[in-house]
């Protein structure tokens, strides 16, 4: 429906602005329709003789707003104006970026607003020619000649009374009345299914993107789980190594290295997949479905990470009793070689006493 409206209507002006509406909540806070500048264009529909303004950011209608005689533009300040669509039911807002660019649109709105004033009046003005019956003057102002009631006949021949049909006349103002009240209910109706249309399509087109994404999403989440638990099995079998090796000092000095490079390794990779986690989080819009696969796949996280926070725990305590074991062989070392130093001592005693006794025999 949308590009059939589009091939019938053609721009009359066409300018780029940053898109703005009010917040429904507070009815005072703008909320920015567009991320950037985009291109907001005044268009007329001949077929309907409607003036609308239409901006399209990326495949979403941002302003679709029908200008009727009643519309006021309002500068708030240099660079910035407003109008309210009350079939939309909210304010809008562009902000320029020069005083000029403000200026052509307030310029281009008021006339606009001045040609869809005279369209529904030469609309008026049709309806009322194509339907005579309708278009009926007051009693006093009708001609006797060419508008003149029946003649009711009464009491004989001779006796004629004139009675003016004054229930018919109301019963034809009335009905005009109704069939325009009809025609006006039913542009009015014509506008807002368009618009709910409008509405409707791009919140589809939203939420299939975003399942889409959620859905991906999802997939990445998985492969990064089965990595962790990759990574949490290799680390069980480094600490398992490791306590093997707390018997051999030498080897263990090498493992508690790399042991500590792949902590440091897992924790920087940690940290990488939480702040991916976190940017597809924000990605994510709110779709049920997925919420608790999301909330089950962060319970399984956190118990990884307690894992995860186990085994660091352990390998400390690995590392505590490694260097405790070099502390007391350092100690040993130093207490063996005091023990050779006595010993050396004592040896040099003998080898002196083994002389003296050598010269007290000889004498």
């Amino acid at each position: 429906m949308y590009p059939r409206h589009r091939e019938r209507e053609q721009p009359i002006f066409s300018t780029r602005a940053h898109v703005f509406q009010i917040d429904p909540a507070t009815k005072r806070n703008w909320l920015p329709a567009s991320k950037h500048a985009v291109t907001v264009s005044f268009f007329y529909d001949a077929s309907r003789n409607v003036y609308r303004i239409i901006s399209v950011g990326g495949t979403k209608a941002i302003i679709n707003s029908t200008i009727t005689p009643n519309m006021t533009f309002t500068k708030t300040s240099q660079k910035f104006g407003q109008w309210a669509d009350s079939r939309a039911n909210t304010v809008y807002g562009l902000g320029f970026s020069t005083e000029q660019q403000l200026q052509q649109f307030a310029e281009q709105f008021k006339e606009v607003k001045e040609a869809a004033r005279l369209a529904r009046e030469k609309s008026q003005e049709r309806f009322e020619l194509a339907n005579p019956g309708l278009n009926i003057a007051a009693p006093q102002e009708l001609s006797e000649e060419r508008h003149s009631p029946p003649l009711l006949t009464v009491n004989g021949p001779g006796e004629e009374k004139l009675f003016r049909s004054r229930s018919a006349e109301v019963e034809l103002t009335t009905e005009k009345e109704r069939v325009k009240k009809m025609l006006s209910e039913g542009s009015m109706c014509e506008l807002n299914l368009e618009a709910e249309l409008f509405a409707l399509q791009d919140s589809n087109a939203k939420l299939v993107a975003a399942l889409q994404e959620a859905n991906s999403g999802v997939e990445q989440w998985k492969k990064q789980l089965a990595e962790y638990q990759e990574e949490t099995d290799r680390l069980r079998d480094q600490v398992a190594d490791l306590e093997d090796q707390l018997g051999r000092p030498a080897a263990g000095q090498s493992a508690k290295e790399e042991l500590s490079r792949s902590l440091e390794e897992l924790e920087a990779s940690l940290r990488a997949k939480e702040q991916e986690i976190q940017n597809l989080q924000c990605r994510k819009t709110d779709v049920g479905e997925l919420e608790k696969e999301k909330e089950e796949i962060m319970q399984r996280l956190q118990d990884l990470e307690r894992r995860n926070t186990e085994l660091e725990s352990r390998a400390q305590s690995a590392e505590k009793t490694l260097a405790t074991n070099l502390e007391e062989q350092e100690q040993a070392e130093v207490e063996v070689q005091r023990i050779i130093g006595v010993l050396d001592v004592k040896i040099g005693d003998l080898k002196g006493l083994r002389e003296s006794l050598a010269k007290l025999v000889d004498k």
